[in-house]
């Protein structure tokens, strides 16, 4: 039985989903990404892309090069409600998919010629999708997760591409090094530097010097410019971290605006891990500085999901990390080696009353939102709230509304 995989992209996502909620978009260059002067384009339509605009650039230089578009906020539980909607069409189609992404699925449908034709189903799958949600979509279809990711590429926008066994490598020989997955910028410009522009000149080298000049990643780069890959489908996403992130729209040295991001961090990412049954053993806080060097610093701890545990861990951590006195851009907090479990009262520091007190401030979050109830601590540090839970096998969005 041939592998058959199927890769499913919604075109420009959260650009589509502005326009089924104001149609007077329609066919009007769009932005969609943070509006403050760090914000970032998180989506742009095929409008703006003449103009040199493209996702990820930040917002004011989009503005710069396209000064007549229009410029949305975005809001991500409404994107993760159009991206449920599409999951659940999938679910009811595919015996096997992964969500790589809020808007990136992967299905395996080998065997399925003997029923059906894979491409008439897909393209079934895809017209349902059109006709149900109105959102636009591609998709890529090969014998691989590589090759049909690059097929939906070239298939786009709106619109469907297979690949048929053994024409991998000669669908792939004349495109731009750039489109291989993972050929970032980085790795393009050493390939650039080599004389490398095409992925058959990927092709026609010798392994052995890609391996030689990026080690395993070449030999990565190699076999998937021969259209080579054994990628599995993951179904299912295991967490084994939490974090979040706040980059600040003015760099900061306010020590109690700092610590008030901090600590309303430490405190939600507890509460998702006490909503999910789960422990951390190791905890991280990391800064960046406004020349952007970085700087980490963690910590292992007996497994916990504690408040009064992990809140001074974060604060001991942070006040160690700091020793530059220079404003700071951005500061992050990372729980890792999660494990499933209950917290568990310490012997001799805790009591009954305070696992009674913890409960009962869940109950109050489960009920009415995670950001009902905080510390007075942690007051006045704005949507550090997920959205979401964290352990549910979703991939994470990218927030269009946070500064990155």
């Amino acid at each position: 039985m041939k592998p058959t995989i199927l890769h499913i992209d919604l075109d420009t996502f959260f650009v589509s989903c502005e326009r089924l909620l104001d149609s007077r978009l329609m066919k009007r260059p769009l932005l969609v990404g943070g509006l403050g002067d760090r914000g970032v384009v998180a989506a742009c339509s095929y409008e703006t892309r003449r103009f040199g605009v493209h996702s990820g650039m930040p917002m004011k230089v989009a503005r710069r090069l396209c000064p007549e578009a229009t410029v949305i906020k975005g809001n991500a539980g409404t994107y993760m409600k159009f991206s449920d909607n599409v999951t659940e069409i999938i679910k009811e189609s595919v015996p096997v998919f992964e969500k790589a992404s809020v808007d990136e699925f992967y299905a395996d449908l080998s065997g399925m010629d003997r029923f059906f034709g894979c491409y008439k189903y897909a393209s079934e799958i895809r017209q349902r999708i059109l006709r149900e949600t109105g959102l636009p979509i591609s998709f890529g279809l090969s014998q691989n997760k590589v090759v049909s990711k690059v097929a939906t590429g070239e298939a786009k926008p709106n619109n469907q591409m297979k690949i048929d066994l053994g024409l991998e490598k000669e669908f792939l020989a004349p495109l731009h090094i750039r489109k291989l997955p993972s050929v970032g910028e980085k790795t393009y410009g050493l390939l650039s530097n080599m004389g490398v522009t095409t992925i058959q000149t990927v092709q026609q080298l010798p392994l052995e010097m890609l391996e030689s000049a990026f080690g395993l990643h070449g030999r990565t780069i190699w076999m998937r410019a021969q259209g080579l890959d054994n990628s599995p489908l993951l179904p299912f996403h295991e967490r084994k971290s939490i974090s979040t992130e706040r980059t600040y729209g003015k760099d900061t040295t306010d020590m109690v605006k700092l610590e008030t991001t901090l600590f309303a961090m430490a405190e939600n990412l507890a509460y998702q891990l006490r909503r999910a049954n789960k422990m951390t053993g190791c905890v991280s806080v990391k800064i960046r500085y406004s020349d952007f060097k970085t700087y980490t610093k963690q910590k292992r701890v007996p497994y916990t999901s504690a408040d009064h545990v992990l809140v001074p861990l974060v604060k001991e951590l942070f006040t160690s990390l700091y020793d530059r006195r220079m404003l700071i851009r951005l500061v992050g907090v990372n729980y890792s080696h999660i494990v499933g479990g209950y917290y568990q009262i310490d012997l001799f520091a805790d009591d009954e009353k305070l696992l009674n007190l913890y409960q009962a401030m869940d109950r109050v979050r489960n009920r009415f939102g995670e950001s009902s109830l905080m510390r007075a601590s942690a007051m006045g540090a704005h949507s550090i709230g997920r959205g979401g839970n964290p352990f549910d096998g979703q991939p994470p969005i990218l927030l269009a509304h946070r500064q990155q």
